[in-house]
């Protein structure tokens, strides 16, 4: 039986043995003992109180450590490092006895020993009291003062509970198997109790083992960000680093959140995915997949990357991209002349006969479109585009109404030069990065996506980072990086901080397989 919270009686029996210890060494006659036998005794009693000495040293750091844990720092460039653990910090496993000796602090006949004392009480009301007092506020400045010399110092602005680390006097440095890592590493905690330090201590070790780090961060919390980027600069790494946030686009790396992909359908996937689909909105989903498919495969077969502008453009009037595709396509398949057949054509069109699907649409579009159907040309994409064209405006624009919203808030202001980047504008310096690209070069990325300004927005380009990321993984786990063996795959380390904002379906990939 355990009882720790309690009067340190030890320190009686210590306090007499070395009494009796001293006597028989320094006046062995007092105790009517020859020397030899008395010299002996006070070795003796000597040990005893050695051991009842560290008994009582055992007791007072006990409950020393309940009322004022002993603070834990450690300067990042002191961090352990090795190729083979990853370092967590200092603890202990927790056991049952761990378990008694929490429940043990919850009695009420031991707060004494588990709560600050009355002098540290008083210390903390001074503070508030003479804070307004010309004199006594630099009295109680001192009281504030965190140093070995003030007894009355307050507590660590660290929250949680002292007593689960307290249970257990004897902590030591806490490593974890770098293979276990493969399993994923789920923190959880509430506001202020250190997981994003826990963050920073992993990816300070992750940069400095060198390994491609990713860092998604939804708040975009500048202390990450200067962590992240203080580190990758100790480790010379900064060629390889890019800043991605949404938060500050002057500044910011660029990315195509859709201009890369494995198959096509993923471009009409990334952004469907961030529509509702309960209920009727089902359907309006589906509708707004297929049309964004259809102008993927268009623009893709044209040589041209998709991105947010283009797929903007494109559903609120596909009239354009279907006549520049049309025309591409009887270029290399059409019968020589079909540009004067299609003129005439145009001259004979009167508005009047129109279907109502296609009134309001060119002459040109709509001969391009006849043309097409009488020389019976098929083509995939050009079906899917016809198709498309042939739709009522009014009826189109209702079908596809809840992808508009969306497209809008992506490509509003400074953002849209983020997620659709120019490639071919030479006066924009700012770098764009592709995940194969940073793969390759091992590089370091920190995400920063705004969440607090936009949830819809960072939502959007935060899952469809992620669902990039599973292509880029499934293209690596069949073919490796840059023909390198698939059994020797580079070490991605992956750190999502408040990730509960970025759970989507593309998130569960990453972690299932």
């Amino acid at each position: 039986m355990e009882a720790l919270l309690r009067p340190p009686v030890e320190l009686w029996s210590t306090l007499v043995a070395f009494a009796t210890a001293a006597i028989a060494i320094l006046a062995p006659w007092a105790l009517m003992m020859p020397p030899g036998v008395a010299y002996g005794a006070g070795a003796v009693l000597g040990l005893i109180g050695v051991i009842r000495g560290r008994q009582a040293w055992r007791v007072l750091r006990y409950q020393g450590n309940m009322r004022r844990l002993p603070i834990y720092k450690v300067r990042s460039r002191k961090i352990p490092l090795s190729r083979r653990k990853l370092f967590l910090g200092r603890g202990f496993r927790w056991t049952q006895k761990h378990t008694q000796r929490l429940r043990d602090t919850i009695r009420p006949e031991v707060q004494r020993y588990v709560q600050p004392g009355r002098l540290y009480q008083w210390a903390r009301r001074k503070e508030v009291a003479w804070e307004s007092v010309s004199i006594l506020s630099l009295l109680a400045r001192l009281f504030r003062v965190r140093a070995w010399w003030n007894p009355l110092a307050p507590l660590p602005a660290v929250g949680g509970k002292p007593a689960l680390h307290a249970v257990e006097p004897d902590e030591q440095d806490v490593w974890m198997d770098i293979g276990e890592r493969v399993g994923h590493t789920l923190v959880l905690g509430t506001t202020r109790v250190g997981k994003t330090r826990l963050a920073e201590i992993l990816i300070t070790q992750d940069i400095r083992r060198g390994d491609v780090v990713i860092v998604f961060d939804p708040k975009g919390d500048a202390g990450l960000l200067r962590r992240v980027y203080a580190e990758a600069k100790r480790a010379g790494r900064t060629k390889d680093f890019y800043m991605f946030h949404l938060g500050f686009p002057q500044v910011s790396a660029r990315y195509n959140a859709i201009g890369n992909f494995s198959r096509i359908t993923e471009v009409a996937t990334r952004i469907a995915n961030q529509l509702p689909s309960e209920g009727n909105s089902a359907a309006f989903k589906e509708f707004a997949w297929r049309f964004v498919n259809i102008i993927a495969r268009a623009l893709v077969a044209l040589n041209r990357r998709p991105d947010y502008q283009q797929v903007r453009r494109y559903i609120n009037d596909i009239e354009p991209l279907f006549m520049e595709y049309a025309e591409a396509h009887l270029d290399a398949h059409g019968a020589e002349g079909w540009k004067e057949q299609v003129e005439e054509l145009a001259s004979k069109i009167s508005e009047r006969n129109l279907p109502a699907a296609l009134r309001g649409r060119s002459k040109e579009a709509i001969a391009l479109m006849r043309h097409l159907q009488a020389q019976n040309l098929y083509d995939p994409v050009l079906d899917g585009l016809v198709s498309a064209f042939k739709y009522d405006k009014t009826y189109f624009d209702k079908i596809v109404s809840s992808v508009g919203p969306l497209m809008e808030k992506l490509t509003t202001g400074n953002i849209a030069e983020l997620i659709s980047p120019d490639y071919l504008d030479k006066n924009d310096t700012r770098p764009i990065f592709e995940w194969m690209e940073v793969i390759r070069r091992k590089g370091i990325v920190y995400v920063g996506l705004d969440a607090l300004t936009d949830t819809t927005v960072a939502s959007a380009v935060g899952n469809s980072m992620f669902a990039d990321l599973v292509s880029v993984a499934g293209h690596i786990y069949k073919h490796g990086v840059d023909g390198e063996s698939i059994d020797t795959p580079p070490t991605i380390s992956m750190h999502a901080d408040e990730f509960n904002e970025l759970i989507g379906d593309e998130f569960v990939p990453l972690l299932n397989k």
